[in-house]
């Protein structure tokens, strides 16, 4: 990490980082590890969590349009979080926390169940080659994962710039009991919260289309 994000890390992550309890791996979340949502923001807000926020760029935005919502970062990238943590405090973000873990893992142990309005997952890693597919992160289990940290009538958005990909987003999520479409048609429309990124930029250049989709959680029985 560059010297700014060193420092990010020894004066902000006190501010901004949730420990998280690990179990093996250093980005692992260890069982029975959840967070008390009023205990770590000092208030009873909606929650909207980001999985792979990258630089922080969406999520910084976005808590900072929404003062009134409080915001989860998700990511297994140090030098990412730290500069998340730089530009929070550039924006001077306050409803802004991070977490550097596996996804999956913080859904099962560190959220407490239906705890999440909504949950995002913007421009996650394609793995585009054929022999890589298997390690991307919308699965049947992930849709499971999701849909106990979601509440009911909470929302997962997604996008993607991988034609391929979505239409597996897609397939698994009409496919999960748990959710139902927010959309007609083929697509979502764009979500307008989603600030425009160098992924989406990028994906755009490259005359791949974006796709975005959105679905609620159902009422459990």
């Amino acid at each position: 990490m560059t010297d700014g994000q060193e420092r990010a890390w020894t004066d902000l992550a006190p501010r901004y980082v949730i420990d998280a309890p690990r179990d093996d791996a250093a980005t692992s979340v260890r069982p029975g590890a959840a967070i008390t949502p009023s205990d770590v923001w000092g208030r009873d807000a909606p929650l909207v969590v980001e999985i792979g926020s990258g630089q922080g760029h969406a999520i910084i935005h976005a808590a900072s349009s929404a003062p009134e919502t409080d915001f989860l970062a998700i990511e297994v990238f140090t030098a990412g979080l730290a500069r998340t943590m730089l530009g929070a405090e550039k924006a001077g973000v306050e409803n802004l926390r991070l977490v550097e873990a596996n996804a999956p893992e913080v859904l099962e142990h560190l959220l407490p169940p239906a705890s999440v309005d909504e949950l995002w997952v913007f421009f996650p890693d394609p793995w585009h080659k054929n022999k890589h597919n298997k390690r991307r992160l919308l699965t049947p289990e992930f849709a499971t994962l999701a849909a106990g940290a979601v509440r009911d009538g909470g929302v997962l958005r997604l996008a993607t710039d991988w034609e391929q990909y979505a239409r597996q987003m897609r397939d698994v999520l009409d496919a999960a009991p748990e959710f139902a479409r927010s959309f007609e048609g083929e697509w979502a429309d764009r979500f307008p919260g989603r600030v425009l990124t160098a992924f989406e930029r990028k994906g755009a250049r490259a005359g791949r289309a974006i796709r975005d989709l959105a679905y609620v959680r159902r009422h459990r029985g």
